[in-house]
């Protein structure tokens, strides 16, 4: 079964490497495979649009990506 992300936990995502963490620690922590985030991060590049948005986001949002990733990785 493929995995489906919402906008908010890719914009976290990508707002996490784009902060300086590896794509690759990013990916583990949240349980995103690395070409699926590379990809997120590059699109983000280009439009512009996941980036912009993805400064908006806040502690409790960050959080609950996190937990929603780790619930998904239990499961």
């Amino acid at each position: 079964m493929r995995a489906r992300y919402t906008q908010d936990f890719r914009q976290e995502a990508v707002r996490q490497v784009k902060a300086g963490e590896s794509i690759a620690a990013v990916g583990k922590t949240l349980g995103i495979p690395k070409a699926t985030l590379g990809k997120w991060v590059k699109q983000s590049d280009v439009g512009g649009g996941a980036a912009q948005k993805a400064s908006s986001v806040t502690s409790e949002q960050m959080e609950l990506a996190r937990l929603r990733a780790e619930n998904a990785r239990l499961r």
